[in-house]
């Protein structure tokens, strides 16, 4: 089983390969506090809810936006399964090209999800990743990573509509009954989750308008399938997009 981990800042991703089956997903909470020994005692535990015992983990890869933790999910991983787990960035083989600034400055989490989109459905692309932040991302006719826009996300926008008021209260993303929301909670879901939906079908718009061509589209994260569904876009949803990736970069870089 290969193991590949997302850190991202509110969750760490788990997943497992077994071959190219994903044969299990799994979040944590990501917490910068917390040392390589509670983090192996937590990926431990997940291991043996899914039932896999670590002798059989033969590798592991990460891709980290939150770097102060990288060393301490290393380290847990060559505690518990023995293997040094890959990390994502500088130096290794990705096979994407970067036209953009500073190259090295692109997040793992977009390599990864770029990669596995150009390979799985290719290109050109416009993906949408959808965790704390929104970000949409195009890779070109070439497999080209040409450029990214970040939004505040689902979730970020309904903690600061509780957090900057009064009396608005801290609400789960989910489906509204409506529209037009009759209760306060409901009033916040809605926004959240139609204006989100909106925001993404406008992008998509000028996304098109500004390259001049039809893209097909595809969305990630943990918070697309709450909200991919309410977009009049068509918006093909593949929640595991940037694990698939990881699986997809640490065979590239075993061979």
């Amino acid at each position: 089983m290969i193991l590949t981990i997302d850190i991202g800042n509110t969750n760490i991703t788990l997943g497992g390969f077994d071959g190219d089956k994903l044969a299990f997903v799994a979040r944590l909470s990501t917490n910068t506090a917390q040392t390589a020994d509670e983090y192996a005692g937590k990926i431990s535990a997940t291991l043996g809810l899914y039932r896999v015992e670590p002798t059989a983990v033969r590798g592991a890869i990460l891709s980290s936006v939150v770097p102060p933790l990288n060393a301490a999910v290393r380290e847990a991983i060559r505690f518990i399964c023995g293997v040094d787990a890959l990390v994502v960035g500088p130096g290794i083989k990705t096979g994407l090209n970067i036209h953009c600034d500073h190259p090295a400055s692109v997040g793992s989490d977009l390599i990864c999800a770029c990669v596995a989109a150009q390979q799985l459905y290719g290109s050109p692309a416009l993906i949408v990743d959808m965790g704390t932040v929104t970000k949409m991302m195009v890779i070109d006719h070439r497999g080209t990573f040409i450029g990214v826009s970040f939004m505040p996300g689902a979730a970020m926008g309904l903690r600061a509509l509780s957090d900057g008021t009064a009396q608005l209260p801290q609400v789960s993303l989910e489906p509204p009954g409506g529209l037009l929301g009759k209760n306060t909670a409901d009033c916040m879901r809605s926004g959240a989750v139609y204006g989100n939906a909106s925001m993404i079908d406008g992008m998509i718009d000028r996304f098109r308008e500004e390259l001049g061509e039809e893209l097909p589209v595809y969305a990630t994260g943990g918070l697309a399938s709450a909200v991919v569904p309410y977009c009049r876009h068509e918006v093909r949803l593949d929640e595991h997009l940037i694990l698939r990736g990881l699986y997809l970069l640490y065979q590239k870089n075993n061979k």
